[in-house]
Parts: structure tokens; sequence; C-alpha cells
């Protein structure tokens, strides 16, 4: 798991909440049911009015995996799809039906057992680039969702310290209460923002990122499997791929 979104989240509120105790605050001001109820559902039903319920259903889902997704190594593919075009070009293509049991990537695994079925090479290409297309258009809806919910945050954050300044002028008969309301009012509008541009709109940067990396991952396994089931040496399939690589690492290869 690649923990760069975790601790960026965590680190970023410490730092707020720090702040505000080292400016005398005490940080159980900021945790009031209302404020907290409006900013995140209302951002959450606010965004799920423009997108889809399938979208909206995929939120908890898409939270959860733009967290914790693995740590792409795109040069451990490399080594896996070299040693896999070895064993083919000695063996031959069916001789990998074992070695398909051991890959760990299901595009990659997937890929290899068409190949080795027989699939047409353009017919495979073909198949596995529309599952990249699918993967893209899915990811492009999980951050828009994301996206959404960081541009709605603050404005309903300002709907909510509206509605508190209201209730604050309906208290001016009540001059002790009045600082207690405003406080509590401007609330809204710390959650508003704070959720937006420390979770929300990073967590949509991340969701980009992160797909980015695996339809690399990908696009580069394509390459790979269509090598393999062409036969091409194991070398020029190394070179091939490192060529790739964002950050080319030395990869295993025989001639």
């Amino acid at each position: 798991m690649d923990p760069a979104s975790i601790i960026g989240i965590v680190v970023a509120f410490a730092i707020v909440f720090t702040t505000i105790i080292l400016e005398g605050g005490h940080i159980g001001s900021i945790f009031l049911p209302a404020p907290l109820l409006l900013v995140f559902g209302g951002a959450i039903c606010a965004s799920m009015t423009g997108a889809t319920m399938q979208d909206t259903i995929a939120f908890g889902k898409n939270f959860i995996g733009a967290l914790t997704a693995k740590k792409i190594d795109a040069g451990a593919s490399v080594d896996t799809i070299v040693k896999l075009a070895e064993r083919a070009r000695k063996e031959g293509l069916l001789a990998l039906e074992d070695a398909i049991k051991e890959v760990n990537d299901p595009f990659l695994k997937d890929g290899l057992q068409l190949a080795v079925d027989g699939t047409d090479p353009e017919e495979l290409r073909e198949i596995l680039e529309g599952q990249i297309e699918a993967k893209k258009k899915r990811d492009k809806a999980a951050a828009k969702f994301f996206t959404d919910l960081g541009s709605y945050a603050p404005t309903i954050g300002i709907i909510g310290t509206t509605t508190g300044l209201i209730h604050a002028l309906e208290n001016l008969a009540e001059p002790e209460k009045l600082g207690h309301v405003i406080a509590a009012a401007f609330v809204a509008t710390l959650w508003g923002l704070m959720s937006s541009n420390l979770m929300w709109l990073p967590i949509a940067s991340r969701v980009k990122r992160v797909s980015e990396l695996e339809v690399d991952q990908m696009n580069l396994s394509i390459e790979g499997i269509m090598a393999i089931q062409a036969g091409a040496n194991p070398r020029l399939v190394a070179q091939k791929l490192k060529a790739l690589l964002p950050n080319p690492a030395p990869a295993k290869a025989a001639a």
C-alpha cells in the first residue's frame, strides 16, 4: 500500500488542530454535530444530485480504494513478463499454462490466458485496450464525484454560517449567548474549507494519479503480452518494456 494520502490527510488535519490549540482555542469547539452533519451530509447529497446512483454507491469503495491503493511496481512486471517470454521462446506458448497461475496481476494474467488460448493478436489487443478504456471511464467518474464534493463543501459551509448568524441575530437581546452562537456559526465554514482542501480535492487528485499509473502498467502489460505471443526475443522484450517505464530500471533478461 502507498500511504501518501493517509499521511497527507492525517498530518494536514493535525496541523490545523495544533494551530487551534496554540492560539489558545479548544479543539472540542469545532466538533459540533450540526455543522459536521450539514457540511459532510450536504456535500455528499449535492454531489449525488449531479451523479448517478451507481456513482454514489461506489463512493465509499472509491474513498477506501484511493487511500489504500497498492504501490505500482512496473519494474517487477517487466521482470515477470521477461521470464515468461524466456519460457515461451524455449518451450512454446502453451508451456505458460501453469506459470500463468503464479502471476499476481489480474490484467496481465487474463491477457496471458487469452494469448495461450489462441486468441487472434488483433482481437486480443482490442479486448485488452477495451478493458483499459472501461477503467478510465470508471476512474474519471470516481474522480469527478470527489471533485464535486470539494466544490460544494465550502459553499455549504457558508450556508451553515449564514443560518448560524441568523440564529445569532435572533438572540441580540441576550448578549451573553452571542459569542458562542457566532463562533459556532463559523465552524461550518471551517469544516467546509478543511474538508474541501485537505480531503476531497486531494483525494480526487489521488484517484487520477493512481489511475494514470495503473493504466501505464496495463499498457506495458499489453506490449509484453503481444511480444510473448509473437515469440519475440526476451532481450528485445526487456529493452522495449524498460523504455516504457517512467524511471527505467534494469530488468532480467536472457539472450
